[in-house]
């Protein structure tokens, strides 16, 4: 398959801090192949072309492999009634959710956010997230696509922007973290940017081949990452972005996580991936 022209290739910087831009294509880089949306029952968006099979998915986990959008909203309300602004819903939040964060905030406050409004704003939210943390479960079906990815033959790792000290018991709390050849969280006290150094970072400590990756994630900015990482990139829509704004970054789009290990296996239900 020819190159595709950088000029096709989607630019999200925009969409991914503010859902915006408006782009059909999908990110496609090299010799590839073609992996069909066949599927209403599938949930996908569009015929899709992947640089190649992939070798091992980095999962996102907020939003992704964790159900915690109740917890999210219940703490941004938190934020609001600090700021003594009227609370939103879970479309509200959506509609404004970006990153750098700080902008959403700034969105959802109508007020600039300086050092000290970013303090508690980070106070508000963290201390009431972390409240309602402990009733928080795996998203419906993360485990079986776990195992499912690792029976076929596939590696996989964990990339948070959650904070890494508490992630990874987290994670061993849940019987994953001998599922993942890697965890990373978010190595300083106050996050909100963009997931991309991260990406890169994370493929660098495990000598992953960029092209032989994708990212399972539930945001616009985890397709941007991706992207620049030279990454592929499957989104879900049931973490914390529309599903109308996944699909205009040209990823394809699951409903589901069983869905997305579905769009990655050569077929439906467990296969050998290539060697």
């Amino acid at each position: 398959m020819p190159r595709t022209p950088s000029h096709k290739i989607p630019n999200l910087a925009n969409l991914a801090e503010r859902g915006l831009a408006d782009t059909g294509n999908p990110l496609a880089r090299g010799a590839g192949f073609r992996v069909v949306a066949m599927t209403r029952e599938l949930g996908l968006e569009r015929d899709t072309v992947l640089p190649r099979p992939a070798r091992h998915i980095v999962w996102d986990w907020n939003g992704t492999l964790l159900a915690d959008n109740d917890a999210v909203l219940a703490a941004v309300n938190k934020v609001c009634a600090g700021f003594e602004r009227p609370a939103v819903t879970l479309a509200e939040w959506r509609a404004i959710y970006g990153r750098p964060i700080i902008h959403s905030y700034e969105r959802l406050l109508d007020m600039p956010i300086d050092d000290a409004a970013w303090a508690r704003v980070d106070a508000y939210y963290h201390d009431h997230y972390r409240e309602l943390l402990p009733d928080c479960g795996l998203a419906e079906g993360a485990l079986d696509a776990l195992r499912q990815w690792r029976a076929a033959g596939g590696t996989q790792s964990l990339l948070s922007m959650w904070f890494h000290d508490e992630l990874t018991p987290l994670v061993a709390d849940f019987g994953l973290a001998e599922l993942f050849g890697r965890v990373d969280g978010l190595q300083r006290e106050v996050g909100g940017d963009s997931k991309v150094e991260h990406m890169r970072s994370h493929l660098r400590a495990q000598r992953l081949d960029p092209a032989e990756v994708v990212l399972v994630g539930d945001v616009v900015d985890d397709a941007y990452a991706a992207e620049q990482a030279g990454a592929s990139c499957v989104l879900v829509s049931t973490g914390m972005a529309p599903r109308d704004e996944l699909a205009r970054t040209g990823a394809p789009v699951a409903d589901s996580l069983a869905d997305a290990i579905n769009h990655l296996l050569p077929e439906t239900g467990v296969q050998s991936l290539p060697h």
